[in-house]
């Protein structure tokens, strides 16, 4: 089982997803079984790491966010048994860039997994630090949430 979250850039909320869904893989012993990775729709923070701010909002939860922002490929749509998108915007572009219609079935919003009533995941990139702490604990929420999904599933 292989799941890619995706936001715009993937330097905030998409590496700071696979941050906290891996720890929930290691705490839970799965990490042989479920693996997990994150993209953006854009290119443009290609290479760069994570946003300084949420790797400092997530560090003082105990995650250490590493890694260097990437463009999702086609090759990652073959490889997800599920792509999860932090926005609307995410969610239609990642449809868009689909290589065809059947990798489309694999797209679901982050947000269909958390327990508020929160429809995206914020870009917290232009705001203050609040924005991050509330993509973390909306992360926090939906990993748990998706992961249990997960876990559900047969086979």
């Amino acid at each position: 089982m292989h799941v890619l979250f995706v936001c715009w850039g993937n330097i905030c909320r998409s590496p700071a997803a696979e941050c906290t869904f891996q720890k929930l893989l290691d705490d839970r012993g799965l990490s042989g079984k479920i693996s997990c990775d994150s993209a953006g729709t854009i290119g443009s923070h290609q290479g760069n790491p994570p946003d300084s701010r949420m790797r400092q909002a997530a560090q003082a939860r105990g995650l250490n966010i590493s890694g260097s922002a990437r463009m999702i490929n086609d090759q990652d749509y073959q490889k997800a048994d599920i792509i999860v998108t932090m926005d609307d915007f995410n969610f239609s572009e990642v449809n868009k860039l689909a290589p065809d219609s059947s990798q489309k079935k694999k797209i679901r919003p982050f947000c269909d997994f958390v327990s508020s009533s929160d429809r995206e995941v914020p870009d917290p990139y232009y705001g203050g630090p609040s924005g991050f702490e509330k993509v973390l604990d909306l992360l926090d929420d939906g990993c748990v949430r998706l992961l249990d999904h997960l876990e559900s599933k047969p086979g």
